[in-house]
């Protein structure tokens, strides 16, 4: 056994469309992380497509996970334990890294560790190692999913605020589709907004109503209409996108700051494919700078799915003893509890 590598974690990622490995070491440093996106497969679409995506990942699966493994120069023997995403995602999807993740812990005599995905988006912000004061407001933005935690001095998380119907990165990917943009949306969507030279005004979701829920239903529907009755004659669709965008981020900065507002967190950790966005990241930084709160973000590269992140939370997990039997079953939707 090298002992330089004795003591890690090999992570598996297969919740939507990117089939993704990572070695972790129980130091937390993240040793090797491979992604192999499959964006090119769904791009025709206009969305990922739950069969192709279960399909691609089988294929590729097994070379991701020796690539891991190679990159950080790791041999099974050198791994305490192996860690899959259990959910939330598409069933089939999860069930091919869940596959893959029993059969190399059954094969190797390793414990198994189950990863929320959406917390693991969080763990990506502990990449790097640098101290975060807790308790923490938390918020994932990503293509499924647009959640609120509080976190507290333990890290257990619960649940504050969550999408009542779409989730952020989904519905700037069915407004990109209305400007016909390229899939994925966001970044399509993210760019033409710097173009605009008079934004369209959207009413913000929520704007009015307590708590700390999100809605994007609404505004979807706001900007279809506009599309449509102003097909004749003609739109400017930066205008369009910067009007979409703007409302997106007004609802986010004010769900965040009544949030912090109420909760008092001494952080805020903010995650997800979204968090890329530029507008929602200035946005953010604005935030922190007037409450005079500290305010971190994943390194791009960490934003979408990736195994590093996964390894990061299964490192926690694994150290206070939460060890995964091998009839486990995946779960496709968000589990709303506290986790420890």
């Amino acid at each position: 056994m090298n002992t330089h590598t004795a003591r890690a974690i090999l992570a598996i990622e297969t919740s939507c469309d990117e089939t993704a490995a990572a070695v972790v070491g129980l130091d937390r440093s993240v040793r090797s992380s491979v992604v192999a996106s499959q964006v090119d497969l769904h791009r025709r679409f206009g969305g990922v497509v739950p069969e192709i995506a279960s399909r691609a990942h089988v294929e590729t699966v097994n070379a991701v996970v020796a690539q891991a493994l190679e990159d950080a120069g790791v041999e099974p023997e050198d791994l305490a334990a192996v860690a899959v995403t259990q959910g939330p995602g598409l069933i089939g999807a999860l069930l091919v890294g869940m596959t893959a993740a029993k059969t190399y812990a059954f094969a190797w005599s390793k414990p198994i560790v189950y990863v929320d995905h959406i917390e693991a988006h969080i763990w990506a912000n502990f990449v790097g190692g640098e101290e975060t004061p807790l308790p923490a407001v938390c918020l994932v933005v990503s293509g499924g999913h647009t959640t609120l935690y509080w976190m507290d001095e333990r890290q257990q998380l619960t649940v504050i605020g969550e999408t009542i119907d779409d989730a952020v990165g989904e519905a700037y990917d069915k407004v990109a589709r209305l400007l016909g943009l390229p899939y994925p949306g966001g970044p399509h969507v993210d760019r033409l907004a710097h173009e605009a030279r008079t934004p369209v005004r959207f009413p913000v979701p929520l704007a009015e109503s307590p708590g700390f829920d999100f809605s994007l239903s609404g505004l979807k529907t706001a900007v279809a209409y506009h599309v449509r009755e102003h097909a004749e004659r003609g739109f400017e669709p930066a205008d369009v996108a910067a009007g979409f965008q703007q409302a997106v981020v007004d609802m986010l900065v004010l769900k965040l700051k009544r949030a912090i507002r109420h909760f008092q967190p001494r952080s805020v950790l903010a995650a997800g494919g979204v968090i890329a966005n530029s507008a929602i990241r200035a946005a953010f930084t604005n935030l922190s700078a007037q409450l005079g709160i500290p305010l971190r973000f994943p390194h791009f590269s960490l934003c979408t799915d990736n195994a590093a992140m996964v390894g990061m939370r299964a490192v926690d997990l694994f150290l206070a003893g939460q060890i995964g039997e091998l009839d486990a079953p995946a779960y496709s939707i968000t589990r709303t509890r506290v986790s420890s």
